[in-house]
């Protein structure tokens, strides 16, 4: 096994060690002896084999040796030293004088040749100067070591570096850069070295990254820094933003010439720097900044970012005398579908009204997300006002075809109020709400249509305000009334339900009738709130009747389409009417055709519900809504009410007699029971008792009462007409 050796020089306080060989004992004692005297670490080998065993054993500097030596030779020595210990220097001292064996042992890598018998004084010399040759060798190669490996350790740091890491000359080549330019944009750095940086600039940043490194105050310290987007090596990558920081360099301070290893030898360098990559911090930028500006459901800009635009695009218009038009559109029946399919698919729904509004949008134009299901839309540079109605037109059409939410197939449509600068407001608030007031007017008209603001609407929402906030304070205040209409039955003239209808006690108007806030209660979602005062008020009043000897008087309430459209309308009803003790084969609940076709699977599944706690079912207004019969056949219907326009025109060969009869045979078809309303003359009840219609109601039997006057009315087993008017 080798010997370990030491890879530190000997010099100035190391001392060498010599192995000295020669087979003639005297010599080799003498020898020896000498070369103690001079300090050095001598270990004497008689003869070859005994010299390669040491060798084998320990480490050594320098060796003398004798080639004449039995069996194992001078020169077997010295193969076995280039063998095991290259590095140890070789003096032959032997009496072999032949050219050839002088040669032949210098062609060995030994250093020098003494004869024997050798001069003392000579041969401490020359071991001496041999000793110092190999202390300088060994320096020298110790300080090429600790070169390289300071060399290795900056070449590891420098491409290992987060950043790229480059020199330029003063024309802007690059002379050096590292090898994290190829991770990052997939350059090689032999391809970059001496192609000038603009090469990698993207084209939007070539003039501004060119001139950054022509200002006259870039020093050490104040170094030139910007950000700029670099292009990536072939079309398939993304360009990246970087944070660029370059420094001047002193070529007093960079002496540096010749090659290195990678990029470039920075031969000629101006500059050096670095480049950060700062792409995910720019999108992380980005992406709050599109947060505070855009509504992440739709990705359209919203409020904010839609008030700054209008803003802009007014200060245009006033500067050319331009027109432009605000648009507020409000989704029709959007709620419903919400509460009925839930918020996931009001969602996509949303997301699927976006994607039809945009394509109805020119270049230039706005459309935000201004909350829930209400969207504002900026028309810029318009010329009149039939390029808002055209723009209007478009996007009703647009709506109109049904959206496909999973299984479900539904409808929405629009309500649309315009606004046009400078006409309707100057101003970015008066625009907006201007327009908010024109589309109120639209769902106050029948929804789904447009209207452009004129200034009359203001005062119509002056007063809708007012009303709203006596509406507000009426149920805070307990305002509100129930009256009762009595349903007679033609035959016996017997009171055999009542329908409850509200009234509102105004404080200053005196008593106003449905027509009058009910429009404002549904826009306003205080129908709600309403409803169920009603239904509370009427429970008690007609609960009390009935525990007192009428247990089959029946409650008739009317219910609006916000309500039975809210998926726990029937777990709310019920718990109502359980709430007040009352008998729920006692109710009747009345609803139009259209709130069943609005969503006939739906509310067919609330009606056998309600239908299966024994709630009787009625349809309000027969014959004016949806033209199928179908649903008829289809659900738990109990009682159909004609409507009272049909029953005003009961008159000798009228049509409308014709459709009363036609209502009453399918009903007695169906087995349905049948109330007719509006009756006022004694043809009309006597026609409708021809027909077998044996319910009525109407002014023939008196107006809706208080409650107090319907408990005197029901004191009165048989009542006359005249009693009720």
């Amino acid at each position: 096994m080798a010997p370990e050796l030491t890879d530190q020089p000997f010099s100035h306080g190391l001392t060498a060690r010599i192995l000295v060989a020669d087979d003639e004992p005297r010599l080799l004692d003498t020898l020896a002896s000498l070369l103690r005297s001079r300090g050095y670490d001598v270990s004497e080998a008689h003869g070859g084999r005994k010299a390669c065993e040491l060798i084998d054993q320990q480490g050594f500097d320098l060796a003398l040796l004798d080639l004449r030596m039995p069996d194992v030779t001078g020169f077997d020595v010295m193969a076995h030293l280039a063998k095991g210990q290259p590095e140890c220097g070789v003096i032959v001292v032997s009496g072999e004088s032949s050219f050839s064996s002088v040669s032949r042992a210098l062609r060995r890598g030994a250093l020098d040749y003494i004869r024997k018998p050798f001069d003392p004084e000579e041969l401490l010399a020359t071991v001496e100067s041999v000793i110092g040759k190999k202390s300088l060798l060994k320096a020298h190669e110790h300080i090429q070591l600790r070169l390289e490996k300071s060399e290795a350790l900056h070449r590891y740091i420098v491409n290992s570096s987060p950043d790229i890491v480059f020199m330029l000359d003063q024309e802007g080549h690059f002379c050096f850069i590292n090898s994290k330019v190829e991770s990052l944009l997939g350059y090689q750095p032999s391809e970059l070295c001496g192609q000038h940086f603009r090469h990698i600039l993207d084209d939007r940043d070539v003039t501004r990254g060119t001139m950054a490194l022509k200002g006259p105050n870039i020093t050490a310290d104040n170094p030139r820094t910007l950000e700029v987007r670099l292009k990536t090596r072939g079309s398939r990558r993304a360009t990246r933003h970087f944070e660029i920081t370059a420094f001047p360099i002193d070529p007093q301070t960079w002496p540096h010439s010749g090659a290195t290893q990678g990029g470039g030898n920075g031969n000629g360098a101006q500059y050096y720097g670095t480049a950060r990559d700062v792409t995910e911090r720019k999108e992380a930028e980005a992406f709050i900044n599109f947060q505070a500006y855009h509504d992440l459901l739709t990705r359209l800009p919203n409020r904010a970012l839609f008030k700054d635009r209008l803003e802009l695009a007014i200060t245009h218009a006033k500067r050319g005398g331009q027109k432009l038009a605000v648009m507020f559109l409000d989704l029709d029946r959007f709620k419903v579908i919400n509460d009925t399919l839930g918020h996931a698919m009001g969602d996509r729904l949303l997301q699927a009204v976006t994607h039809r509004l945009e394509k109805c949008l020119r270049k230039g134009d706005t459309l935000s997300r201004f909350g829930g299901d209400e969207f504002t839309l900026l028309l810029p540079s318009i010329h009149n006002h039939e390029d808002a109605r055209q723009i209007a037109k478009k996007l009703i059409d647009a709506l109109r075809a049904p959206f496909q939410l999973g299984d479900h197939e539904v409808f929405v449509g629009v309500s649309i109020g315009i606004s046009i600068f400078p006409e309707a407001g100057e101003t970015m608030d008066h625009l907006i709400q201007n327009a908010d007031i024109a589309m109120y007017h639209v769902k106050a008209k029948g929804k789904d249509s447009y209207r452009f603001y004129s200034e009359s609407m203001s005062i119509d929402t002056a007063n809708r305000l007012n009303l709203e906030r006596d509406l507000r304070q009426a149920l805070e205040r307990d305002e509100l009334r129930v009256f009762y209409q009595p349903q007679v039955c033609s035959k016996t003239n017997r009171v055999v339900g009542l329908e409850a209808l509200v009234r509102w006690q105004h404080p200053e108007r005196g008593l106003l009738y449905p027509r009058d806030f009910l429009p404002l209660a549904e826009e306003t979602k205080l129908i709600g709130q309403l409803s169920e005062r009603v239904l509370d008020q009427a429970c008690q009043d007609v609960g009390r009747w009935i525990r007192s000897g009428h247990s089959d008087l029946r409650l008739a309430v009317n219910l609006s389409p916000i309500q039975v459209e809210h998926p726990r309308f029937v777990e709310t009803l019920m718990q109502q009417v359980e709430a007040h003790k009352f008998p729920a084969g006692n109710l009747e609940i009345e609803i139009t055709e259209n709130v069943i076709m609005n969503d006939l699977e739906q509310i067919s599944q609330k009606l056998r519900e309600l239908a299966s706690f024994g709630v009787r079912i009625a349809i309000d207004d027969f014959g004016t809504g949806y033209s199928s019969l179908n649903y008829l056949h289809r659900l738990p219907i109990h009682t159909l009410k004609v409507d009272q326009s049909f029953v005003k025109a009961i008159r000798s060969g009228d049509d409308g007699a014709c459709i009363v009869n036609a209502i009453v045979a399918m009903a007695h078809g169906l087995k349905l029971e049948i109330v007719a309303e509006g009756v006022e003359t004694d043809e009309q009840l006597e026609y409708l008792r021809s027909l077998g219609c044996h319910q009525v109601q109407g002014f023939f039997y008196g107006p809706a009462r208080p409650a107090a006057e319907i408990a005197k009315t029901l004191g009165i087993t048989r009542a006359r007409a005249a009693s009720f008017g």
